[in-house]
């Protein structure tokens, strides 16, 4: 009511989508739930893993990323600059920070190396992409009920070869 004396504007209703992002609201047991599925399959379709078996975990285990695994010949560096690893990495970053913060840890992993990938970088962005097929119609879920923090740590220690 205040905007609309302060602007002149028309209400359209309860949005369903915002920026993409599809908003389901349930009144009655006061939820609010945000799914990026669709930009999911757009993002799968652009990057030709649309049909691509589908990933339980966002990473691959025993599988730890470093500098080691960078491009290191010029034909590798002009290799890897025909993928669009960019890009890929930049499209996981924006469905992270909407709607899936389970991809969090393992993008922050990849977008590391954006400055010279090398293959098994790539491989590992394919692997979330995976990973997001299977759980696509995960949503962020916002309730009114009493919040039971949960927390997570990674067991292996000192996986991070770049960092010991």
């Amino acid at each position: 009511v205040w905007l609309s004396k302060q602007f002149d504007m028309k209400d359209l209703g309860e949005a369903g989508h915002i920026l993409g992002i599809r908003v389901v609201r349930d009144r009655k047991k006061r939820m609010l739930c945000l799914s990026q599925s669709s930009y999911i399959d757009t993002v799968l379709a652009r990057f030709s893993m649309q049909d691509s078996k589908k990933g339980t975990l966002p990473f691959r285990k025993g599988i730890p990323l470093s500098k080691e695994m960078s491009s290191k010949t010029p034909q590798e560096i002009e290799d890897m600059k025909t993928l669009p690893y960019a890009s890929a990495v930049g499209s996981l970053m924006y469905a992270m920070l909407c709607t899936r913060p389970d991809i969090s840890y393992v993008v922050g992993l990849v977008a590391r190396y954006q400055s010279n990938p090398g293959r098994e970088h790539w491989s590992a962005v394919k692997h979330i992409l995976k990973y997001l097929r299977k759980t696509k119609e995960y949503m962020l879920v916002y309730r009114a009920d009493s919040l039971l923090p949960l927390g997570y740590s990674d067991s292996f220690f000192q996986s991070d070869r770049d960092k010991s």
